[in-house]
């Protein structure tokens, strides 16, 4: 049996029966053909959006593919091959250190490039979809393929890496296309607030700032067991949001470009009570209600029984049912 505690940001202690991890394409493929890759298995990136509800009776994956290469470049745009083992934030502060616009609004946000192409994932008005043109990829039987960023089929905080048929193709390498030309997403959040203390945006001042804020917000993981934000802003129809406008007008929403809108669940969480409060050693964090946090030795149930009763409160008073974001894993 093999630890995955250091393996899952929620600091669960929980076991695989194996674990294998592999440093290129090739090293992949030869695992695959040696038959080595058995089923069930389970691939991971860094862990950052994983719930282990108990330990894992099968093969832990994990890329160790490093690399950042650019492999075209023009007056506007450069495009760049990158490793999925490669540290997302890391990825994000080259991207700043290289004055190439883009991914700036996605500092801190924890996991590796792989898992960053099959979540989706996304902050502050940035979605990591719109800088993606290609995904790599060797599936269960050792074929190569590339995804096109429209094959791809990105919504939010999904893709057709996270369907069921596709859970046997492993991702290698992301290509993005960033921007060379100066341009900031800055209309979300406090991020136009927090900028009044500068003269003018650069990318290293708006990396800074998003840093800030979500370190006022999000707790290290490091510290106290978490997977960021739990839960995903629940997608209502107009007319709903009109009816809760009725009882809660100052309820906070944004527009969507196909006429629905996205409520903030953190904002519904806090309206239930539940900031800051604990269910055995599992709480909402105190600054963020988005947040479940491990407040020490918590196991995997006990973040799944808080989080169905904050999904029942918030199902309670809004009728609307808040979906995780968080991958809950219960094969055991």
């Amino acid at each position: 049996m093999y630890s995955l505690l250091s393996h899952n940001t929620f600091g669960i202690d929980v076991k695989a029966t194996r674990f294998l991890e592999y440093a290129s394409v090739g090293e992949l493929k030869q695992l695959i053909v040696q038959g080595a890759v058995t089923t069930p298995f389970l691939h991971i990136g860094g862990g950052s959006n994983l719930l282990f509800a108990k330990d894992y009776d099968g093969l832990v994956l994990h890329s160790r593919i490093e690399g950042i290469e650019v492999i075209e470049e023009t007056e506007q745009s450069v495009s760049v091959r990158v490793g999925a083992g490669v540290i997302w934030d890391d990825f994000v502060a080259w991207c700043v250190k290289n004055e190439w616009y883009g991914v700036e609004n996605l500092s801190l946000i924890p996991g590796e490039v792989g898992a960053s192409a099959v979540q989706n994932i996304g902050a502050y008005g940035v979605e990591v979809k719109d800088l993606i043109t290609e995904v790599e990829t060797v599936n269960f039987k050792g074929q190569e393929r590339v995804y096109s960023v429209d094959e791809c089929g990105y919504s939010y905080r999904n893709s057709v890496f996270k369907h069921t048929e596709n859970k046997t193709v492993f991702v290698t390498y992301v290509h993005f296309r960033l921007s060379k030309k100066e341009y900031y997403t800055l209309d979300y959040g406090t991020i136009l607030q927090e900028l009044e203390k500068y003269s003018k945006p650069t990318l290293a001042i708006v990396r800074k700032v998003i840093i800030n804020i979500r370190e006022s917000k999000l707790p290290d993981p490091k510290v106290m067991g978490n997977a960021g934000s739990f839960f995903m802003n629940p997608i209502v129809s107009r007319e709903k949001l009109e009816v809760l406008q009725q009882e809660y007008p100052q309820i906070p929403y944004y527009e969507l470009n196909d006429g629905s809108v996205k409520i903030p669940a953190g904002w519904m969480i806090d309206q239930c009570g539940w900031k800051g409060k604990t269910l055995g050693p599992a709480a909402v964090h105190d600054k963020q209600a988005l947040v479940l946090v491990n407040r020490g030795g918590a196991k995997g149930s006990d973040i799944i029984a808080l989080s169905d009763a904050v999904r029942t409160s918030v199902f309670q008073k809004f009728g609307i049912d808040i979906n995780p974001e968080v991958y809950i894993i219960d094969n055991g």
